[in-house]
């Protein structure tokens, strides 16, 4: 049996694997999922700081 010369699979095939705009779409909300978990983080630690510093009544 001999092979067919455009027999070989995906080897040769470049397909797109996504869209510039879903690649800046997914980039653009993990960069604004990242600084919300940085400032949800922030607030956290400020909020535990004011507490300590309190008197206990």
């Amino acid at each position: 049996m001999k092979r067919s010369p455009g027999a070989t699979g995906f080897v040769n095939r470049h397909a797109p694997v996504a869209s510039s705009r879903l690649i800046d779409a997914v980039a653009a909300s993990l960069a604004i999922g990242s600084l919300s978990l940085c400032l949800i983080v922030a607030l956290t630690v400020l909020s535990i700081k004011v507490s300590v510093a309190m008197p206990a009544f």
